[in-house]
């Protein structure tokens, strides 16, 4: 190479390992602290991390902040009125005229813990931890409709291509077990508008993307040895392509033929790590009574208990999605039951991670990809009533471990609860702050892909959320 100026690009594509095998390397490493100076800095972190691992709890299909966290007794006055036009502004939704009919709130609210965070009726259990969760009151995205809102809460970009949060984590920082994938995403509904993009490496490798475990079978499909193949057999088979992967990575030194050698050893591992890590007989009754899961049941309980022993085995980042939060119609009915089958595995997941001594190295995040409206949906063509529309303009989360400040509550909307009025919190905000307590500068982890230098929260100015910061 006689050229004096060598991008990062052209020095990854022609050195002679190659970015495939620098990945497999970091992957499947012993420890991602081995090249660091100091045994609590990351080796790839940008300075010293509060949290080495992420549980990221996302509520698809947006969760009525209005009934759990944003309290706003004046909707209870203008119910069944508009909203003044000066309040609204030139606001467009999915499927509900401006002049929409207020919807006052549906539940009871009351103040808990020594913080005295306000929450509804329904989350009884969250109750009982609101001093260890920061609740961040004034979200707002870019976003007003469910695939793209949903794409870009998890990646920074409102369209499929990019790399999602799991995996610019797991390219920044590595891997800290050899036994697992750094990066899983667990399901417990039909699926989600967004989709895989969601847990896409985008134009990362793909070693950095996520995998998926199923809820019924085996956790990962083909981790089994099919009937009537031998262990000898399986071992020849096993040997003699990755012998034939590595003949190829040695000629063309392409990254995905390294990732293709990494996905073989670690499915190879996987059938033993992962019937160990699914097996949920060996937790006492204690634990599955305080997450209400029944072992043998798929749910967001067991998605939440296999979470900690995830984290206790090195998993780096764990995506949880839980659909069904679309409350166009009978968002009472909507939150009841989603509260219901959520709230008591979200509390014990945080009080579990904390009699363990784990909270304060696992950052935990919960929220959906925006809000709801104050006004209501209604429409006899598509059989809604009682409902809520799309509200990209503000929406509740919370986060809690891994540095995060506990019996926190920031920011304010208006008396509506429509617009935000204090403490406006941008989705790149709170990327920029996940990254932050994971020792990473949002401004320092990039990638070059076609030419350009990308990164999770992109261009736009974006800030850590210190009000919740340790």
């Amino acid at each position: 190479m006689n050229s004096p100026n060598i991008t990062r690009r052209h020095f990854f594509q022609d050195c002679a390992v190659g970015t495939g095998k620098i990945a497999l390397a970091s992957l499947l490493a012993e420890s991602a602290y081995g090249a660091s100076k100091s045994p609590n800095v990351a080796a790839s972190s940008h300075f010293q991390p509060k949290a080495k691992a992420v549980i990221h709890m996302f509520m698809a299909g947006a969760p009525s902040q209005l009934e759990m966290f944003d309290h706003k007794p004046m909707l209870t006055k203008y119910e069944g009125k508009p909203l003044p036009p000066s309040v609204i502004g030139g606001q467009r939704y999915a499927f509900i005229r401006p002049d929409a009919a207020v919807l006052g709130p549906r539940f009871k609210f009351a103040k808990h813990g020594q913080c005295g965070a306000e929450l509804s009726e329904v989350l009884p259990h969250l109750a009982t931890i609101v001093d260890d969760i920061a609740i961040v009151k004034s979200c707002r995205t870019t976003q007003f409709n469910h695939a793209p809102a949903q794409i870009y809460m998890n990646t920074g970009f409102s369209q499929p291509g990019r790399p999602s949060m799991g995996s610019w984590v797991t390219y920044g920082l590595g891997a800290e077990t050899r036994d697992l994938p750094s990066f899983v995403v667990m399901s417990t509904g039909s699926g989600i508008s967004g989709g895989a993009a969601c847990w896409s490496s985008g134009f990362l490798p793909s070693v950095y993307s996520g995998t998926r475990f199923r809820n019924t079978g085996d956790p990962i499909l083909n981790v089994s040895t099919p009937e009537g193949i031998a262990p000898g057999t399986q071992k020849d088979t096993i040997e003699l392509i990755n012998a034939l992967n590595h003949r190829r990575l040695k000629l063309d030194g392409d990254g995905e033929t390294a990732t293709r050698i990494a996905n073989y050893e670690m499915a190879y591992r996987l059938q033993t790590s992962a019937p160990e890590l699914m097996d949920l007989t060996k937790e006492d009754e204690a634990t599955l009574k305080m997450y209400g899961c029944d072992p043998k049941v798929p749910s967001f309980a067991r998605a939440c208990l296999l979470a900690r022993r995830m984290v206790e085995r090195g998993v780096r980042f764990i995506n949880i999605y839980n659909e069904g939060w679309d409350a166009h119609s009978n968002v009472e009915g909507n939150v009841r039951n989603n509260c219901k089958n959520t709230d008591q595995a979200s509390a014990a997941l945080i009080k579990d991670l904390k009699q363990r001594g784990l909270l304060d190295s696992t950052l935990v995040v919960w929220g959906g990809e925006f809000g709801r409206t104050p006004m209501v949906e209604a429409s006899v063509s598509l059989g809604r009533s009682m409902g809520r529309d799309h509200h990209p303009q503000a929406f509740t989360m919370w986060m809690a471990g891994g540095g995060i400040k506990g019996g926190v509550t920031m920011g304010a909307t208006d008396e509506m609860g429509f617009n935000i009025i204090e403490d406006e919190v941008h989705v790149a905000d709170i990327h920029a702050t996940i990254l932050h307590q994971l020792g990473m500068d949002h401004e320092r982890l990039s990638f070059r892909a076609a030419g350009l230098d990308f990164k999770l929260t992109g261009v736009e100015p974006c800030k850590v959320i210190n009000q919740i910061v340790a």
